[in-house]
């Protein structure tokens, strides 16, 4: 697994074992996330990656949020609570050379604390499929501070993700089994989220 395009272009992220596969770690194909950052750049949202800050939950080997930094973000938040995941994006973060716009935090995406720094203008979330995490997770980055009003959040599943409140719907796209659904945050943090399921 290679990094496309950008500073760390070509740079190569630790490969993914048996074990860790077994244990729903699941890295974003390079033709997903290729195609999922041309949205991000080049579609009508306009270019939201540029000197953005971003946010990757669930985060699995980082790529996602490597891949922004690459390509003009700010900054990465990289947040995982397993075991095989955290030393993963920590060898991941070794191999660019540590930069210090690249963080790990293991914790749990579902039940975080309470951000005490800024808030995140890019969100990527790509939890396990079919486990039915995203709500609470959303619910959770939402109403603990994580994410910025109008902040841009693309969740990665293997079905359609209905809307949340507190969240516009922007678009979906089906890329094999993995349906991206783009959504950008009202943030209410006020409202109560309900939870859906993927059928």
């Amino acid at each position: 697994m290679r990094i496309i395009t950008g500073k760390y272009k070509g740079r190569k992220l630790t490969a993914i074992g048996k074990v860790e596969a077994e244990l729903y770690l699941r890295p974003t194909s390079a033709q997903v996330r290729e195609s999922l950052f041309n949205i991000l750049i080049n579609g009508s949202l306009g270019d939201v990656v540029s000197s953005a800050r971003v946010l990757d939950l669930f985060a699995g080997t980082g790529a996602l949020g490597i891949e922004a930094v690459s390509r003009g973000a700010d900054c990465a938040c990289l947040i995982d609570a397993g075991q095989f995941a955290s030393k993963l994006i920590q060898k991941n973060i070794n191999i660019l050379g540590k930069p210090n716009n690249i963080c790990f935090d293991r914790l749990d995406a579902c039940a975080l604390p309470r951000n005490s720094g800024l808030p995140y203008g890019l969100v990527f979330l790509d939890p396990p499929y079919g486990k039915n995490l995203a709500p609470k997770a959303l619910t959770s980055a939402l109403n603990q501070g994580w994410i910025a009003a109008n902040g841009i959040l693309i969740c990665e599943e293997n079905c359609k993700v209905p809307v949340p409140l507190g969240f516009e719907f922007i678009q979906t796209r089906k890329y094999g089994e993995t349906v991206i659904t783009v959504m950008r945050a009202e943030h209410h943090p006020d409202r109560e989220m309900p939870q859906y399921f993927c059928l």
